[in-house]
């Protein structure tokens, strides 16, 4: 009962804000698009943080652009909140027949192979149709080689996805001697490619990951900045020598 209060207080307030505020008010599905898509990067990185007080904020703040999106489809009489929770309350049943019918799933990846295989029964035409086509490329990237594992298109183990990648290094070092701008950026591509399979096989987060070391630089390259001004200096007046030397210090004070 307190979860549907909560939840009832939440959809009277966007009735309020929506009826008394010029901007609620003025909003569209279009005009939230861009602030749904901030939001979420925002999500992510208070997940990458692991900063709980900051991942519940931003999990209210897209909570509120679910009930934004239903409200305003409620309006345009497509449909409202009730129908969305349905729907997708439908759609878990669905796909978890090892959950609710006699469906036999004793572990994770039978349960990703029957939900692609029900994907398709849904009319998807293709296992890979489902990842979106705006997400960044190194998501899109483990999110497609996730797709085609349900199919058995996969490798056997962690050494064979190893030997590919250093298949691919190599031949990107060959044609950064040889071949054009154009099939260097496609080599290139082949190599991150065959490092987000790497990492899946490693259990690695890839876009997590390459978000931490930029993170990692941003931090000890700022303290840089930070250890030169001290010395009465800027990054720009110094040799490389002499900026690796504070790199180095600040390495040394984050062991």
């Amino acid at each position: 009962m307190e979860n549907t209060a909560t939840f009832d207080r939440l959809l009277k307030i966007m009735d309020d804000l929506r009826e008394k505020c010029p901007w609620d008010r003025k909003q569209s599905i279009q005009t939230l698009r861009q602030l749904t898509i901030e939001e979420t990067y925002e999500l992510a990185d208070a997940i990458t943080e692991e900063d709980w007080k900051s991942i519940r904020e931003e999990l209210g703040d897209i909570l509120l652009h679910i009930v934004f999106y239903a409200k305003i489809g409620s309006e345009q009489q497509q449909f409202d909140i009730n129908d969305v929770i349905n729907g997708v309350c439908d759609k878990l049943i669905a796909r978890h027949p090892h959950i609710y019918s006699d469906v036999i799933a004793e572990d994770e990846e039978t349960v990703k192979l029957n939900w692609e295989k029900l994907k398709l029964k849904e009319g998807k035409k293709s296992v890979l149709s489902g990842v979106p086509v705006s997400l960044p490329a190194l998501v899109k990237a483990m999110r497609l080689q996730e797709k085609a594992k349900q199919t058995g298109f996969e490798w056997d183990n962690t050494e064979q996805v190893w030997d590919k990648v250093q298949e691919e290094m190599k031949e990107l070092q060959e044609a950064t001697h040889t071949a054009s701008q154009d099939e260097i950026e496609a080599e290139f591509g082949d190599v991150m490619f065959s490092l987000v399979n790497y990492s899946r096989f490693l259990n690695i987060d890839a876009e997590n990951a390459l978000e931490r070391t930029n993170k990692k630089f941003q931090r000890r390259f700022q303290q840089m900045e930070a250890l030169a001004l001290e010395e009465g200096r800027r990054l720009n007046d110094m040799s490389l020598t002499e900026m690796d030397i504070l790199w180095n210090k600040v390495k040394e004070t984050e062991h």
